[in-house]
């Protein structure tokens, strides 16, 4: 349902975003684990499993904070990304920024401990390099 300045309502909700956003972090964990078996030493493949964790943890620190700080800023006046052509004015960008910034925040706080268990499993799978003659 659209009103007369064209946005569509109802509007976004904290919890429906950050459950789309928990959707989208279980669906990138297996993504990841599929894109380390193309990293070829085992040492490179754990060392890309901690530094895409690392980089998802800060990215979730970040994106849900500034999320949050101007998902309050905007005074419940969120949109969603379709609604981009009814954005006025130098604020409006930030009405559609905010539930952007928070679903990438919790997808990479969903993704950030899947990373670190594909890195443990990968340390638990051992190698033992002088069995491979490296």
């Amino acid at each position: 349902m659209r009103t007369e300045d064209a946005i569509i309502r109802p509007l976004l909700r904290i919890r429906d975003v950050a459950a789309r956003g928990t959707l989208y972090g279980l669906a990138a964990v297996p993504v990841l684990g599929v894109a380390s078996l193309f990293v070829g030493d085992h040492h490179d493949r754990m060392t890309f499993l901690a530094v895409a964790g690392g980089f998802a943890a800060a990215m979730a620190v970040v994106g849900i904070l500034i999320g949050l700080f101007f998902w309050w800023a905007c005074g419940g006046d969120i949109r969603r990304c379709r609604d981009w052509r009814t954005v006025r004015g130098q604020a409006g960008p930030v009405t559609v920024a905010a539930p952007v910034l928070l679903r990438i925040g919790v997808l990479a706080l969903v993704l950030f401990p899947g990373a670190f268990g594909l890195h443990h499993l990968m340390d638990g799978a051992g190698y033992d390099s002088w069995l491979y003659g490296d």
